[in-house]
């Protein structure tokens, strides 16, 4: 081959090598798009790194939201895991301890140096902040999968990745990817790519009649670097009226008294007001009363009463201050036969 010859095929060899080097690197050109692209429970948490949060989840405390914030101080090389210190505060009163926390999907390590007290915090943890480890553990999913998964309850949707939006909560506006699955009603998730916890939760439980309640809901309150400062305990008294949705959704309860200041030695008289789902009077309503002390020992229990235009008054004389329970568990409402299913309000009160 002459040299003009040569010349003139080396434009064509050049395009032929560039061709091929971009073939073969467009697997690895997508794997690492990919590799951007996914999220788990625990992606981008750091060292000295702090979140706080405000959680309502169904069996928690019958549903109150409470405060909890995480901080990441330490990670432990050799058990793979974070020492995070953690306190919850509740009705003003501050709970904490140190969860360890796997770097897997942050799950509380039996190795977690907590109070018995933090106990039914850390399970409404597990319950909502943590709930999407069951779908995505390290190194996570696509953002942009067709498919994460299905709860193992029959019918809905499964859940998945629905498309972009942007998110305001308390701690600031961010850019998501919405999490959704659809079960009698849409439940949303939003999630920050790079960021340990989802920022929002608005999640129903899984119920055949009635508005579905709230499973876990979840908005991001503050996150930021440096130990965050603990507050001190205050005792916050709840005052009438309160109310609450029983477990599966099908009735409100609300719950009044009067004086509003409850002291020991004198008369209160608690009025119950029962409505259905739809916040209508319910009628022929029977029920359980009873109110326990904080130690879980009974200072009053009624049976089998009945409320037939849908109110009820029950009168208590408390002998000890300090935190109580309030507990109505309705039996039979309207000309139904009595339910297989418990239905429940809990109400906390504080009696000084």
């Amino acid at each position: 081959m002459g040299i003009s010859q040569f010349s003139l095929c080396k434009p064509i060899i050049t395009i032929v090598l560039i061709s091929t080097i971009l073939l073969l690197s467009q697997p690895h050109l997508k794997n690492a798009q990919a590799a951007d692209d996914l999220w788990y429970v625990g992606d981008g948490a750091k060292k000295d790194m702090y979140v706080t949060y405000r959680v309502q989840e169904q069996d928690t405390n019958s549903g109150r939201p409470f405060d909890i914030t995480i901080y990441f101080k330490d990670y432990n090389s050799t058990g793979h895991y974070w020492v995070a210190p953690t306190f919850v505060v509740d009705q003003g009163r501050v709970i904490n301890g140190t969860l360890n926390l796997s770097d897997l999907d942050l799950t509380a390590l039996g190795s977690s140096k907590i109070p018995q007290e933090m106990n039914v915090y850390r399970s409404g943890y597990t319950s909502s902040l943590k709930w999407l480890s069951s779908f995505v553990t390290k190194p996570g999913q696509s953002l942009t999968a067709a498919y994460w998964g299905k709860i193992a309850s029959i019918g809905g949707s499964p859940i998945s990745p629905s498309g972009k939006a942007t998110v305001t909560v308390p701690a600031g506006t961010f850019d998501t990817t919405v999490i959704l699955w659809h079960k009698g009603i849409d439940n949303k998730i939003w999630i920050k790519d790079g960021f340990p916890y989802p920022i929002k939760a608005q999640t129903f439980a899984d119920i055949t009649t009635g508005n579905p309640p709230i499973q876990f809901a979840f908005d991001l309150l503050a996150t930021g670097q440096g130990q965050p400062k603990q507050p001190e305990s205050k005792s916050e008294i709840p005052v009438p009226p309160l109310e609450q949705r029983t477990e599966r959704g099908t009735y409100i309860i609300s719950l009044t008294w009067e004086p509003v200041t409850i002291k020991t030695g004198n008369t209160t008289k608690f009025g119950i007001i029962f409505y259905d789902d739809k916040k209508n009077l319910e009628t022929e309503v029977g029920y359980n009363f009873a109110v326990v002390d904080s130690k879980g020992q009974l200072v009053l229990g009624k049976d089998n009463q009945l409320a037939p235009d849908g109110t009820a008054i029950q009168r208590v004389v408390f002998q000890n201050p300090g935190p109580a329970t309030v507990k109505v568990l309705i039996t039979t409402a309207g000309s139904g036969s009595p339910s297989n299913f418990v239905e429940t309000g809990q109400f906390g009160i504080v009696v000084q």
